[in-house]
């Protein structure tokens, strides 16, 4: 029989936002059994006990936003033409191990390549590979307008991550499919790039009856939906058609928030990325103006984002990692930064945003996320006082302890990959014009958001 742990002389923050104490958390049978005088009161005599002296113990990281399969990748052409089906899956369980070494114990992938973090995640569930626990989607849906790949996208079948349904019996059909594969959740990318048109941002490339018929069809099976929104008349519809979560959230109008507000639809805003290019974009060779470009994206939903979380609509924390600029292990702290400093929430409030909210996204709200008694204990342990400096998290070497259902897991780092054949695209770097070799013209190319898609 498994010993009882005790975790003693903790700085515990537990996740439901309350203030941290220090003392005790009891854990058997995979679950916290006690806390505080309890957890010591009703330990075993032989219990094993963990000194977490100078240690914040907290629930792990639940990442809502976080694209395993896509291995870092610079572009949408890696993904969709240099990734091989077994090979990035076998990619993404090593990956696995990097977001555990961050103190991420569950993470919710939204879409893959050739839907196979459906295999990993039934992999790490039995225990074949390692990693946090998982949910997933399958294809993203969209239309045949496209998504943010605009013309890269195919008119039909699938590209990548995504598959175009054009009619209503397909809808059906394909939400139906990946419910039989084993999807967590459908996944609807219901705004996308229209490349004539970049410059009005992403438009919704739905119909609400559309949606509508995605979410009946879903929840029929006991599915939720989740979908990918930017700007008002996208996130409208998708609230009033029965989302269950939404990504980003962006650029929106009253009547989206209403609609938010009034359903508590979850949001996702995943602003990671953003932050990322704003804060290293200059020391990465990037223009201002797409610097500037992903800052207004931020800026432009303080007030919404605000009044959305004051309205009473949970907001969870994603990473998007998957992408050059928000690597694996890096990144998946950041978003509560993000959500301290444009968004006004405390650091005990953005962290329970990363744990108790968050683990809506993987469907155990109410299970995991928080050091409560008949909770799972899923558990971290973290130099330092976490609400007093977040950044601790960004630090492997911080985090001492990372346990799942009580169990701790290996945090050695992962060998150092090699190349893989085929795997990224070259690059030759920046257009060499005769002026710049020679020296005469090192200005900055002119940027046109319409090239980016």
């Amino acid at each position: 029989m498994t010993k009882d742990l005790v975790i003693e002389n903790g700085y515990v923050i537990d996740g439901t936002g309350a203030e941290p104490w220090i003392g005790s958390v009891l854990v058997r049978h995979g679950k916290v059994a006690a806390v505080k005088a309890e957890a010591d009161a009703q330990a075993a005599p032989d219990a094993r006990r963990v000194d977490a002296s100078g240690q914040t113990v907290m629930p792990g990281l639940i990442d809502a936003h976080c694209h395993l399969a896509f291995d870092d990748a610079a572009s949408n052409n890696e993904i969709f033409h240099q990734r091989r089906n077994a090979l990035s899956a076998l990619v993404a369980s090593y990956n696995a191990r990097k977001l555990l070494r961050a103190g991420v114990t569950g993470f919710n992938d939204p879409d893959s390549t050739f839907e196979n973090m459906i295999d990993l995640r039934d992999a790490i569930e039995a225990n074949i590979v390692e990693g946090p626990r998982m949910s997933c989607g399958a294809y993203a849906l969209i239309t045949g307008v496209g998504g943010t790949a605009g013309r890269l996208i195919g008119d039909e079948g699938i590209t990548g991550y995504y598959k175009v349904v054009s009619t209503k019996d397909e809808i059906v059909t394909e939400v139906r499919r990946q419910v039989k594969m084993g999807a967590d959740w459908i996944k609807v990318h219901v705004t996308g790039i229209v490349p004539r048109q970049a410059h009005r941002g992403e438009l919704c490339v739905w119909t609400l009856d559309e949606l509508k018929l995605i979410c009946d069809t879903a929840h029929e099976l006991h599915t939720p939906v989740m979908g990918h929104c930017r700007g008002g008349e996208a996130t409208r519809r998708a609230a009033v058609a029965g989302f269950d979560m939404i990504f980003h959230a962006t650029a929106m109008n009253d009547e989206a928030l209403q609609a938010l507000a009034d359903r508590k639809v979850p949001v996702a805003p995943a602003l990671t990325l953003q932050a990322n290019m704003v804060d290293f974009g200059e020391a990465l060779g990037t223009s201002e103006a797409l610097i500037s470009m992903f800052e207004r994206e931020i800026t432009d939903s303080i007030d919404t984002m605000k009044a959305a979380y004051k309205a009473g609509v949970p907001l969870l924390c994603g990473s998007e990692s998957g992408f050059s600029l928000v690597p694996y292990g890096h990144w998946h702290y950041r978003e509560m930064e993000v959500f301290v400093k444009y968004f006004d929430l405390t650091p005990l409030q953005a962290i329970r945003c990363a744990t108790a909210e968050s683990a809506f996204s993987i469907r155990k709200m109410g299970e995991v996320g928080e050091i409560t008694p008949g909770y799972e204990a899923d558990i971290i342990c973290v130099k330092g006082k976490v609400d007093k400096d977040i950044s601790l998290l960004g630090n492997p070497d911080n985090i001492t302890r990372v346990m799942i259902e009580g169990v701790e897991k290996d945090l050695t780092p992962p060998p150092p990959r090699k190349r893989i054949p085929g795997w990224r695209l070259s690059a030759m770097g920046k257009t060499l014009t005769r002026e710049f070799a020679l020296g005469t013209d090192r200005t900055e190319e002119p940027f046109h958001v319409e090239e980016l898609h």
